[in-house]
Order: structure tokens, then sequence, then C-alpha cells
């Protein structure tokens, strides 16, 4: 894997910021293993954090776009957000079953005090920001 370049739109740093205290360290935390995953996938060399209908996403060439955002309407949780026509959050149903929660077909939901299972999040996240390269494959290469 060669080095990531990073591109980040200065408004998500201002988003972040507004993010209540008890809220802003699991999103960092998220969004760190957002980048350390791109980092890691082999055909990802540059990356581009921006906002999508205000909320911080994450764009790659041959990937789906990531959302993610805390809402204040459910302030006990945060979630990652997926192209909804995708077979995405399916496939991740069909493989780790109960080890996320998910909203319908277009979320994973974490609550503020819950311990995230970051290998398997991280087969989540690698196969949306490479989705065009693995939506051919039964499990999308997780």
């Amino acid at each position: 894997m060669g080095k990531l370049a990073l591109k980040v739109n200065p408004k998500v740093i201002e988003v972040f910021a507004n993010y209540p205290d008890s809220v802003r360290n699991k999103m960092e935390f998220l969004k760190g293993v957002v980048i350390e995953t791109a980092e890691e996938t082999e055909g990802i060399d540059e990356m581009e954090v921006t906002l999508k209908w205000g909320e911080p996403s994450f764009v790659t060439k041959h990937g789906s776009t990531l959302r993610m955002d805390w809402k204040a309407r459910a302030p006990d949780q945060v979630a990652l957000y997926f192209q909804c026509t995708s077979r995405l959050v399916n496939t991740f149903r069909m493989v780790f079953d109960q080890k996320f929660q998910y909203e319908g077909n277009r979320a994973i939901v974490f609550q503020l005090s819950e311990k995230i299972s970051v290998q398997e999040l991280k087969e989540c996240i690698r196969a949306t920001l490479t989705y065009h390269d693995v939506k051919h494959l039964m499990t999308l290469g997780i």
C-alpha cells in the first residue's frame, strides 16, 4: 500500500467541532478507523473527506460514498451511512449477523457507550471504499 493522499474539506473540521463533547470522541474514533482502513487497502491512494447532506463523507475513486453522523433526535448513538441502493448493508448483515445494529439497508448504528468490533467494521469500510471493484463478488470480498 502506498501513501494515502487525503483531501479534507475545512467544513468537515467545523462539523466535528460542533458535535457535543460526549459525541465527538466516538465520531473521531470512527473517522480514524475509516482513514486507517483506507491507508491499509490496496488500490486506494487518495480519499476525499467532504460534506454530503451536511454529513462528514468519505469518497474514493472506486468506492461508494460512506457518510457518518450524529443526530440530536437519537442523542445516544452515531451511525455510518451507506448508499441504500447498494448491496453493502445487506451483505454486512449476512456476513456479520448480530455483530452490528443495522438501520434498514442504509446504516450501521453504534451506541455511544458501545465497544466497537474494529476488525469486522474495517471489513465493512473496506468493502464500501472499494465497492465498484468488489460488487460482483458474492460477499463483496469480505
